[in-house]
């Protein structure tokens, strides 16, 4: 079995490496700055450390504003 034969298990390690992160919140800093910067153009981000303290503050904070 060759690379092209390696195609499919690597999609599918690749989407269940997205499932997982997504479920832990890897990804939950990025969408929250690429909204921020998609919807408030010029407006402050919050830092990483800021966004998490937020987060484990009670404070709602979420990559959706609006």
């Amino acid at each position: 079995m060759g690379r092209a034969g390696n195609a499919p298990i690597v999609r599918a390690l690749k989407a269940v490496r997205w499932y997982v992160g997504s479920v832990m919140g890897d990804n939950h800093y990025q969408r929250y700055v690429e909204h921020r910067r998609a919807t408030h153009p010029g407006e402050p981000v919050m830092t990483e450390r800021e966004y998490w303290k937020a987060r484990h503050d009670g404070a709602t904070v979420t990559a959706r504003c609006c």
